[in-house]
């Protein structure tokens, strides 16, 4: 894994037992950027969590606390009596959106036609800076296929471009369980900041 600026984010390990001329150090993962990853990852959730149930849902479970066999992270239960199943992913950059897919949450979307991928951003006081709905049709469409019955992805690290991102969270319905306007006017992953919310 590497930052923004392509600085390695794991340590390199240099203890290998036999170095050949021109060999690529192992990478050893590091347990602070592990614990940083996770801690983003928790921070997304929760600020997530926290914002649509400030928008009056009546139902939003945080079904990640409960499992990770649902395949998504929050289910929310909307008026209309559809249901939203929010795999959210979480980052502190700003500047590009990176994401990683396990094989199980790839198989929900491609089954539950209520699952959608929202990206937060995580600002330094752990809150909700911008929210983003990633395309679903998009996702289906850069995620590998098996080649054949002896191996299969377990994960994979999906670079999500701008025009694939849309501010806010929609159900399949077009009912906006999150508005794009709810956040100040930003540009986040390259995407176009949305309007401001009316004073």
């Amino acid at each position: 894994m590497v930052t923004s600026s392509g600085r390695p984010v794991v340590h390199i390990g240099t203890d290998v037992s036999h170095e050949l001329d021109g060999a690529v150090p192992r990478v050893l993962w590091s347990p602070e950027v592990n614990e940083a990853l996770s801690q983003t990852g928790t921070a997304g959730e929760r600020a997530l969590l926290a914002l649509l149930r400030g928008t009056g849902l009546a139902s939003v479970t945080h079904v990640a606390a409960v499992s990770d066999a649902y395949g998504y992270d929050i289910a929310i239960a909307l008026p209309s009596g559809e249901g939203m199943h929010l795999e959210v992913k979480s980052t502190t950059d700003p500047t590009r959106l990176v994401v990683h897919l396990t094989r199980h949450e790839y198989e929900v979307m491609a089954s539950d036609p209520e699952w959608l991928m929202g990206a937060v951003l995580v600002g330094a006081d752990m809150s909700a800076l911008s929210v983003a709905e990633v395309s679903r049709q998009w996702l289906l469409s850069v995620v590998p296929q098996d080649q054949s019955m002896q191996a299969s992805w377990e994960s994979v690290r999906i670079h999500v471009p701008a025009h694939v991102l849309v501010p806010g969270l929609t159900a399949r319905s077009g009912y906006r369980a999150l508005p794009a306007n709810v956040f100040p006017a930003r540009s986040v992953w390259g995407i176009q900041a949305p309007a401001a919310a009316p004073a």
